[in-house]
């Protein structure tokens, strides 16, 4: 018995020692994540083996392990940069990104756990400024905010080449341009609206004209052709069938003789 706490008080010791080390042995990757494993006495950080992966992982208590989000993550940048002709555009855009599975030990090594800061967000700003740069304002305002958004995804890209991190879309959400250029651009779009309003009319009139005459030409055409065509012949003819058919008639007919060579007969009837 007088033993017995000798024996517990190291014992005691001992399970607390235990328990430390497990905890410091252990990690849990959530979801949406991955860790990258830094051995202390192996070589510092592992690039050539996979990330940890989510769940529960056992690790040397002497090593670490950095914990990066790999699911698609968004950043919102708000930038001032120059057009061409050197004004001042705002515009706000949003990035969708993620670090590259593969190379997430790379990126620790060579970028660490700041990488958005250090290279993702100069990336950015410095593609956006040499597209907006190559245009105007009108055109800014107008019509290229989908050809914009294109460039400064392509550019992105092109900065962020190997550098293990993956941007997958930027939304420009808005372009704003100084007052006094916007007020000016509006005024002008709405005299070329004006503009293109009053050809539209001139168009429609001068197509409703073409119409009137060639509709005008074509009645004075059937008119000429029929006139040339009602000789002297055809009438007494058309007269003859007229009186033929007005004989037939059961009713009584006076016959009253047209003079001349081409005088026709007329019957009139009563009933």
């Amino acid at each position: 018995m007088e033993r017995l706490p000798k024996i517990a008080v190291p014992l005691f010791i001992g399970i607390v020692i235990l328990i430390i080390v497990i905890a410091k042995s252990t990690v849990t990757i959530d979801s949406g994540e991955a860790g990258v494993l830094y051995r202390t006495f192996g070589g510092g950080v592992v690039t050539e083996e996979p990330a940890l992966s989510e769940g529960f992982h056992f690790v040397a208590p002497w090593n670490k392990v950095f914990v990066y989000e790999v699911r698609q993550q968004s950043i919102d940048e708000e930038m001032t940069v120059l057009s061409s002709n050197g004004l001042e555009i705002s515009l706000d855009a949003s990035v969708w990104f993620q670090p590259e599975y593969k190379a997430l030990g790379k990126l620790h090594q060579e970028k660490g756990e700041a990488y958005i800061q250090r290279l993702l967000q100069p990336a950015i700003r410095s593609a956006t400024r040499a597209v907006v740069g190559r245009y105007n304002p009108e055109q800014l305002y107008a019509s290229k905010r989908e050809a914009i958004q294109k460039e400064i995804f392509d550019e992105t890209n092109l900065l962020l080449d190997e550098q293990y991190v993956q941007v997958n879309e930027i939304l420009v959400r808005d372009v704003a341009l100084p007052s006094t250029i916007k007020d000016a651009i509006e005024r002008k779009l709405r005299q070329e609206q004006e503009s293109l309003e009053y050809e539209f009319r001139l168009t429609k009139a001068e197509q409703e004209a073409e119409r009137q005459r060639i509709d005008a030409e074509g009645k004075a055409t059937a008119n000429r052709i029929l006139s040339e065509s009602l000789t002297d012949k055809v009438l007494q003819e058309k007269g003859i069938q007229a009186t033929i058919e007005l004989s037939k008639s059961p009713n009584s007919k006076v016959v009253v003789i047209g003079s001349g060579e081409s005088g026709m007969p007329l019957i009139l009837g009563n009933n």
